[in-house]
């Protein structure tokens, strides 16, 4: 139930993280570290954003609703669930 919420979160501060790297390049011409460190935090932030996804497909939360899957689950609905 957390995962499109924080999915959503994680998106808006990469935005921002992306915005604030162009403001201190801007700003700064290079004299400081600042926007070395916005793309740290960026790069961190999706790294956990894909991770958060890739969580969501994992657990069943996030389901792909593409019109080529449709067809694609009811195949393997309708094949017998093998017991190991």
């Amino acid at each position: 139930m957390w995962v499109k919420p924080a999915i959503v979160i994680l998106f808006v501060l990469l935005i921002f993280s992306l915005f604030s790297g162009l403001v201190f390049l801007m700003k700064d011409q290079g004299g400081t570290k600042r926007t070395l460190y916005s793309l740290g935090v960026r790069v961190s932030l999706a790294m956990t954003l894909v991770a958060v996804i890739a969580w969501g497909f994992y657990t069943g939360e996030l389901r792909s609703k593409a019109p080529w899957d449709a067809a694609l689950e009811a195949k393997h609905a309708a094949e017998p669930q093998k017991k190991d």
